[in-house]
């Protein structure tokens, strides 16, 4: 009783401070305060959020369980749908693996496959005892998904444990605390997952690397064959999976993904008249390039007119989120920056989400009375306790 108590008043006071609560639903739900929303408040959403000026319509239908919608600039989050739901990310976990790898690595030099390199999924076609340049495995994890391109190229960078755990912290560095690596290939594992915010910093960081651009660009290239003694090496052609950089005007990337439990997963990005979005999906419902190409047309046409309703935070503001200053935690500026277009949009989106805020002397006063409350009923509590023991041992006593 005591221990529900003190959870409930915690929570309380969680609401007047402005911080995320999560409930549990059902008859033994238990409490438990999160970090706030990476990004700002209101990409804790599960449901559309938009915070759209009049002349401004909705955004086309996007079959995804999750996605986000950003300006890949300035950061500013224009539409989004459940940003921090947590799925599996298939092969859009390359782009961390790249991100990770390619400022570590000579991309020529030569690598000999082996057969560790070659896992299940998809595969570039790495023939254990044949050779291959690091940036011949680079080129095989982005254009063709390739997991043993993928699995090699890890390796070559210091170990595929090590690499792991350096995407992690990358992910951790970028603020991009959905994300749990197991593997470099995006190949399903147990516990392994990302979000689609998480997937918008990683391609944002990615998209600043020297060489990524280029890389992830690339439609198609000639890739080799396996080494054959006393006879010329062949090759063969690879193309680039993402098919917006064959169908969208000013596609510049990055990378798709699909295994049978993760659905098609997707992070698309495309230029024009000095704007830059990207698009970043998960468990989506379907392949096609179309959908994405209606959401970037949507973007391009009124992205400039759309007020964000969040943002994509910097390495420095992931780290005051992680490692809050001070008792009251991260500040304003290293969650999203507020104001009145953010409120507006939190009183007039929908959400289906199980999340609380109460913000200002209203929700403290409310809180303090819960508080006050809540250690009432338990010390009362308490003293029916200590009342029907006394009656238990004077019947005892007499008996």
């Amino acid at each position: 009783m005591r221990r529900r108590a003190r959870s409930a008043a915690t929570v309380a006071v969680a609401l007047a401070a402005g911080l995320s609560v999560s409930v549990a639903a059902g008859p033994s739900a238990n409490a438990s305060i999160t970090r706030p929303v990476v990004g700002g408040p209101l990409l804790g959403a599960t449901s559309v959020v938009t915070d759209l000026p009049d002349g401004v319509p909705a955004p086309p239908t996007f079959n995804a369980a999750g996605w986000v919608l950003a300006d890949l600039d300035t950061g500013a989050v224009i539409a989004a749908r459940n940003p921090h739901g947590r799925y599996l990310p298939a092969s859009t976990l390359k782009t961390l693996t790249v991100l990770t790898t390619l400022p570590k690595v000579d991309q020529s030099q030569v690598v000999l496959a082996e057969p560790s390199d070659v896992v299940e999924g998809s595969q570039v076609g790495l023939d254990p005892g044949s050779t291959y340049t690091v940036r011949q495995l680079l080129q095989g994890t982005m254009l063709s998904s390739g997991n043993d391109a993928a699995t090699a190229l890890a390796r070559v960078a210091g170990g595929v444990p090590q690499t792991v755990a350096a995407m992690q912290a990358e992910a951790n560095r970028l603020g991009a605390f959905d994300t749990t690596v197991r593997n470099p290939s995006g190949l399903d594992a147990p516990g392994q997952r990302s979000s689609a915010y998480d997937l918008a910093l990683v391609a944002r960081a990615a998209l600043d690397v020297p060489g990524f651009r280029e890389l992830v660009a690339t439609k198609h290239i000639r890739f080799p064959g396996k080494v054959v003694k006393g006879k010329k090496r062949t090759s063969y052609q690879i193309q680039n999976h993402n098919k917006l950089l064959y169908n969208y005007d000013g596609a510049i990337g990055v990378k798709n993904g699909y295994t049978v439990a993760a659905r098609w997963t997707a992070i698309g990005a495309a230029t024009r008249g000095g704007h830059t979005y990207v698009l970043t999906a998960m468990r989506r419902g379907e392949s096609s390039w179309r959908p994405q190409a209606a959401m970037l047309d949507w973007a391009f046409t009124y992205g400039a007119r759309a007020r964000p309703v969040g943002t994509l935070v910097t390495p420095d503001q992931a780290a005051a989120l992680a490692h809050p200053a001070g008792p009251s935690g991260p500040s304003a500026a290293a969650i999203a920056p507020a104001g009145a277009a953010q409120s507006a949009a939190l009183r007039s989106t929908p959400t289906s989400t199980s999340t609380a805020r109460v913000v200002g002397l209203a929700g403290i006063a409310f809180a303090l009375v819960a508080v006050t409350l809540l250690a009432l009923s338990a010390r009362a509590r308490r003293r029916q306790l200590l009342a029907a023991r006394r009656a238990r041992y004077e019947r005892q006593t007499v008996r």
